[in-house]
């Protein structure tokens, strides 16, 4: 399969000035992290809170500059260029934690979805809802039309998650990262969502980045994974040695 991301070398520390300290806390969020992520695979980042998990995923997606370290996508490399940024973010799309936090209560599903097709100029108006409806049955959202004219808070936490994947898949990304999409989701409905994304990766063929602190779902979800603690990969390789035949005490 070919790479479609590669991660070298990344380093990213915070520092905490107070005013009632002389001295600075520095805190090593991502220390020498270096991966890999092929083509429609599937790639587990796990570890506590804390471990650097998000920092990474924000780091991926330049929402915050690295220390140093090199991030390539397509062997192209992610830097500050304000028109190669904007197309790398249509390509790699991010599905948060919390799917109420993420989305504007005040916007209806239907322009929720359609924000990102209006961000990067895709089609008119009628195409662009064609397409929001189209999105939001490929997440079985149905009747689509009369979902995409509810709001946030007359859906359920799944339902909202299911808005959430639908925005991420309309600019046809080549990438997803997922951080911790199913952890404030109730248990029972856990697996469908986790179902869905795999659905949508073989439909799309989009690789996923998928962040959690929940061994189970990534075992279920992911082919391989990467073990964090405090900022440094401690363990990789395909998910079922990893967790079956660990080699690190972490």
């Amino acid at each position: 399969m070919t790479e479609i991301l590669r991660v070298e070398n990344l380093n990213k520390t915070f520092t905490k000035k107070s005013f009632l300290q002389s001295k600075s806390d520095i805190t090593i969020a991502v220390k020498n992290v270096s991966f890999s992520l092929k083509e429609d695979e599937i790639l587990a980042i796990a570890g506590q809170s804390g471990s650097g998990k998000s920092t990474i995923a924000k780091l991926i997606l330049r929402a915050i500059i690295p220390d140093s370290g090199k991030i390539f996508f397509k062997d192209d490399e992610i830097t500050n260029d304000v028109l190669k940024l904007k197309k790398f973010r249509m390509q790699c799309q991010m599905v948060y934690q919390d799917p109420y936090d993420s989305i504007n209560p005040r916007m209806k599903v239907l322009d929720i979805i359609n924000e990102p097709l209006e961000i990067h100029g895709i089609g008119d108006k009628k195409s662009r809802n064609e397409i929001v409806l189209d999105a939001l049955r490929q997440v079985r959202l149905e009747p689509a039309q009369d979902i995409s004219k509810k709001y946030p808070h007359m859906l359920s936490g799944g339902q909202r998650q299911r808005v959430v994947i639908a925005r991420a898949l309309v600019v046809k990304p080549k990438m997803i990262i997922a951080d911790e999409p199913v952890s404030m989701l109730d248990v029972s409905i856990r697996a469908e969502i986790l179902e869905l994304m795999n659905e949508l990766k073989n439909k799309n063929k989009i690789s996923f980045i998928y962040i959690t602190h929940d061994l189970a779902t990534a075992k279920y979800f992911a082919d391989k994974i990467i073990i964090l603690n405090a900022g440094k990969i401690v363990e990789r390789g395909n998910i079922n040695d990893v967790l079956t035949k660990p080699v690190h005490q972490y």
